[in-house]
């Protein structure tokens, strides 16, 4: 996807910022889980603060800002974390619950915005289980253009295009998807999602994961 872009000649870089604002009536709740979260499957592969930076991009400071509940990070920061990690996006954001028959709200959806606004991401999912595969429905607004960094080896997007015109790019090489059409790629390269049409864009996405390796 999920996150990491270039979308104007005037956009400020989402991604060289180490935190982005969450919408505000959920931001409390996922930052202590994010805390919570990254605490718990940073020491149970015995890393240090300072390993993980080395390994994920990520500032020692912007990590220990996250495990003290004093950051929300962005979009970008998330994704470098859980592929360092090697595991799924939702392994940082979902706390712990019981499974079962879940009804998700429109109202009280989970959603991660990039901070020019051009960008949302709603997890259609219940944050309630590390899981091997998610779906999103990604919104990306006119000149909207959202770069991911490499995901985690063996992670692939299937994503279908519901409205509007969206560029596909996938490790360099581009395609156009109008409404209704779909594609399915190897998301461990860099890869990109760009508005070349002239209204909003409305994209599903189904992220699968491979089981980590010991």
């Amino acid at each position: 996807m999920v996150s990491e872009p270039s979308r104007g000649a005037d956009a400020e870089p989402l991604h060289d910022a180490e935190a982005s604002p969450l919408h505000e009536e959920e931001g409390d709740i996922l930052i202590v889980t994010l805390a919570h979260n990254l605490k718990r499957l940073r020491t149970r592969q015995g890393l240090s603060l300072e390993r993980l930076s080395a390994r994920s991009g990520v500032s020692r400071s912007m990590l220990g800002q996250i495990e003290q509940g004093r950051s929300a990070p962005s979009i970008s920061i998330l994704w470098k974390i859980a592929r360092s990690l090697n595991v799924p996006f939702s392994a940082l954001t979902t706390p712990s619950g019981d499974s079962g028959t879940v009804v998700l709200r429109a109202d009280q959806a989970k959603s991660l915005t990039s901070r020019d606004g051009r960008f949302v991401s709603r997890a259609l999912f219940p944050f309630t289980a590390e899981r091997r595969t998610e779906f999103y429905e990604l919104r990306l607004a006119f000149l909207g253009h959202e770069v991911a960094d490499p995901h985690a080896p063996g992670t692939t997007e299937n994503l279908v295009v519901t409205r509007g015109r969206v560029e596909i790019t996938v490790d360099e090489q581009r395609h156009e998807l109008s409404a209704g059409d779909a594609i399915r790629f190897e998301a461990d390269v860099p890869h990109a999602y760009r508005n070349i049409g002239r209204d909003d864009a409305v994209m599903y996405l189904v992220m699968t994961y491979v089981d980590p390796q010991d």
